[in-house]
């Protein structure tokens, strides 16, 4: 059936280079928003909230930014709130009701690994305490936040909905750490660091549970089972809670030789997903790594994986009716597009990408350097969106429009690729409540 939702998208674009974040209204590309000075935390990315709205961490600043990306077409500011966070940022999560949320540190610009800091913010806190920094691990830990109750999200459907952000809140609220070297998932109450002391105090940890690998890397939470997800070399690690304390749960094997570096739950079909990487351990060798689709059924146990094609492929955007991978080679870039059967997903489409000055080289790491793609879709709309890193451009493929995409130009270069976030209201992208 026709998107009809088209009308109502706006696309979220963030130069974190250059510094700014627009608000763009799809189809046409008008901008409705916009803010300079900001640079988004890549890594971390976008966080979809209830109540359409969308948190991302500025680097710079040190902030925590929420936005209303609907209200400057209903006179309200596009910045809604801020709060104070230790950077970089490396992970961002939120609790399902989106008043809870966590952000870790990384790496940023260094070597090795520096930081232990971890903050958490609750946005219903309207005196005393609304942003917290504790110290626990160096590393690049995932997150994610395990609520304490049965509380929901409400029914923020409309782009003026402000969100209720009703949820039992900090008290019984676990946030979980998913660390490296050690490997482990450690959980801290949410409480408990929301009540530590000033000066960044080391966080006593509720529970720990060790996990069989080193090398850890993708998060997710399924409200629906309250089951954590954790992708790492051997397979995914699975772990629930009973109390404070995590229970592990039987892993989910990669089917197949490589390992997924990335972790998505799909809200509209309750599977998991990422993108498996096999080949040569040599990243200048990167044009031959195979990358193999891989994904699980949730609710139904079953596992598969599907191959798309050589080269560089990471992150992944999950539409209505199917979804999206950019897939970067020296032999051409194209989107690979997905749709769901009774028999699985299957490969549908392979559109060609314009080619980026500035793209990765064989012989050099497919990172460092080199102009990358930004990739975004909603749960709630067909419209995918893609970057052209270097050259101000996003690329619009939409199923029942023209046959060649629409190009949006910025005046802003997009280096590095920049980063997107897709939003139509009521597309439960919340219930994905892990920074993309």
């Amino acid at each position: 059936m026709p998107d009809t939702k088209t009308p109502d998208l706006r696309l979220l674009v963030a130069d974190q280079v250059a510094g700014s974040i627009r608000v763009l209204a799809l189809p046409d590309g008008r901008e409705t928003g916009r803010i300079e000075g900001r640079h988004l935390a890549e890594h971390a990315g976008f966080l979809a909230l209830p109540g359409a709205r969308t948190a991302f961490v500025d680097e710079l600043a040190g902030e925590l930014v929420v936005l209303d990306p609907y209200g400057p077409d209903a006179g309200r500011p596009l910045v809604e709130s801020t709060a104070p966070v230790a950077t970089p940022a490396e992970h961002l999560a939120a609790d399902p009701s989106g008043r809870l949320l966590a952000v870790t540190t990384g790496l940023g610009r260094n070597d090795e690994a520096w930081s232990d800091l971890l903050t958490v913010v609750d946005r219903a806190a309207v005196t005393g305490r609304r942003s917290v920094r504790v110290r626990t691990r160096r590393g690049e830990p995932g997150v994610t936040i395990l609520p304490g109750g049965p509380g929901t999200p409400g029914p923020h459907s409309s782009p003026d909905s402000r969100g209720t952000l009703d949820s039992p809140g900090p008290q019984d609220a676990l946030v979980v750490l998913r660390h490296r070297e050690p490997g482990s998932l450690t959980a801290y109450r949410y409480a408990d660091l929301l009540a530590a002391a000033p000066s960044c105090p080391p966080a006593e940890p509720a529970h720990e549970l060790r996990l069989p690998d080193d090398d850890g890397h993708g998060d997710a939470y399924d409200p629906v089972t309250g089951r954590l997800f954790a992708a790492a070399g051997s397979g995914v690690h699975r772990a629930h809670r009973e109390g404070a304390l995590l229970v592990p749960d039987e892993p989910l094997p990669w089917a197949g030789p490589g390992r997924g570096y990335y972790l998505r739950l799909d809200p509209v079909r309750r599977t998991l997903w990422s993108c498996v990487r096999g080949g040569p351990a040599d990243p200048g060798r990167w044009p031959e790594w195979s990358n193999d689709a891989w994904w699980h059924r949730i609710d139904n146990g079953r596992t598969g994986r599907l191959s798309l094609g050589p080269g560089l492929v990471f992150r992944l955007a999950v539409a209505a009716n199917r979804l999206a991978y950019a897939r970067v080679h020296p032999d051409g870039d194209e989107l690979v597009l997905l749709s769901d059967t009774p028999d699985g997903p299957r490969v549908t489409e392979r559109l060609p990408l314009p080619a980026m000055d500035g793209a990765p080289r064989p012989g050099g790491t497919p990172w460092d350097g080199v102009q990358r793609r930004a990739i975004a879709a909603s749960p709630g709309a067909d419209t995918v969106a893609v970057t052209r890193g270097g050259h101000g451009e996003i690329h619009l493929f939409t199923p029942y429009g023209p046959p060649a995409p629409t190009t949006i130009s910025l005046p802003t270069p997009l280096d590095e690729g920049g980063h997107l976030a897709l939003i139509s209201p009521g597309d439960g992208a919340h219930r994905d409540t892990v920074g993309r």
